[in-house]
């Protein structure tokens, strides 16, 4: 529901650890207060795992059938000859976007790995219900991984990843475990959130797609908004990775970074 009280001050920019900070984590969280419109040049980190009951349920049953069926078309269009092997979805939560794979590509063993107890417990419930509990295994694993862990797991020909980058507090974690998981010329797929320009922006978005969502579900939508990152920072950090992935926004709030290793 739209804050009937939000009216944006001027424009200004918080830093990650400044005094403002918490202060405006409070104000989005609990307080029906006036929140200022905040510039978002930088990201403002948020917590690396969500794993309370609360929001294990809240993600697991709120509707992401849009976004979520977008992603995998995308996928297959971009790898159509992926028909057989192995593919392993980093952070994979309830297991919403891994069972959707799953099920579109029948020939494919899928391994999700995810740090958040409470999100695998619902995720092995949603691989029971859609019957692929042979096909489809999840693991509780918070990256980064040991090196021998891939070495013994065994390599794969497809590494997927949604919505995990903005949680890592180092982004370069997620680019050196694909790097490490994928076989050589594997199919990568990271589909994230993309910051928008302030806060402001941020709530609109929130406000437009989750509207009717639980409070739980707002509050992490528009902190993982201002944690997100830029097409031009994403770039960045693949070129540190030495990995030549392209770099694409995809609607009003997402990007997409796909291609082979």
């Amino acid at each position: 529901m739209r804050d009937r009280h939000f009216h944006p001050f001027v424009a200004h920019r918080v830093s990650p650890g400044s005094v403002e900070e918490p202060a405006l984590r409070r104000s989005i969280r609990r307080e029906p207060v006036r929140i200022p419109l905040v510039e978002l040049r930088d990201r403002i980190p948020e917590p690396e795992l969500m794993d309370t009951a609360e929001q294990a349920a809240a993600y697991a049953d709120a509707d992401f059938a849009q976004p979520h069926d977008a992603l995998v078309a995308m996928f297959r269009e971009r790898f159509p000859g992926l028909v057989s092997g192995r593919l392993l979805d980093l952070g994979c939560g309830p297991a919403d976007v891994t069972v959707r794979l799953a099920q579109v590509l029948p020939g494919v063993q899928v391994d999700g790995v995810d740090g958040a107890a409470e999100m695998l417990d619902r995720g092995r419930e949603r691989v029971a219900a859609a019957g692929l509990s042979d096909r489809v295994t999840l693991s509780r694993l918070r990256l980064p991984a040991p090196a021998q862990h891939w070495a013994r797991q065994g390599l794969y020909d497809a590494v997927v990843s949604t919505s995990l980058l903005h949680h890592l507090a180092d982004p370069a974690v997620l680019w050196a475990t694909i790097d490490a998981a994928a076989r050589p010329a594997a199919a990568v797929f990271v589909w994230e959130l993309r910051r928008p320009a302030s806060t402001g922006a941020a709530r609109a978005l929130v406000d437009a797609y989750s509207g009717g969502e639980p409070e739980v579900l707002r509050t992490d939508f528009f902190n993982s908004l201002c944690a997100a990152y830029t097409v031009a920072e994403v770039r960045a950090q693949l070129a540190g990775a030495g990995l030549r992935l392209a770099v694409e926004p995809v609607g009003d709030r997402h990007l997409v970074a796909w291609g082979h290793t």
